[in-house]
């Protein structure tokens, strides 16, 4: 029996798209940072915290951005919203250093954009 019939479909908010083109000019190495979240997530690793006060299930996970020499606390918060248990959609994603947080509130605004 294979794992890959559990694979989960990820797909990208227009949102997420424009900010990873962004920080990709900054941060040259973003992508290979992301690379291991995006294939827990397909493999069905739910990883991260759950946000509250969404009204969706979605999750913040914290990923080491290798351009700089701070850790994960000072690297990129990666926001995903778990649609299905077969779909996960990467909402936002920014840079600690640039943005200290994102409000519960607008990550609604993302996913009801969504639809």
């Amino acid at each position: 029996m294979s794992n890959y019939a559990n694979i989960i479909e990820i797909q990208f908010s227009d949102e997420f798209k424009y900010n990873l083109t962004v920080l990709s000019k900054k941060y040259r190495t973003i992508r290979n940072d992301i690379q291991p979240i995006l294939e827990q997530l397909k493999l069905g690793e739910f990883i991260g915290d759950k946000i509250p006060n969404t009204d969706y299930t979605v999750f913040k996970v914290r990923v080491k951005n290798s351009d700089i020499q701070k850790g994960k606390s000072s690297g990129y918060r990666l926001i995903y919203y778990l649609k299905t248990s077969t779909k996960v959609i990467l909402i936002t994603i920014y840079s600690k250093l640039d943005q200290a947080d994102i409000s519960a509130k607008e990550i609604r605004r993302i996913v009801n954009n969504l639809t």
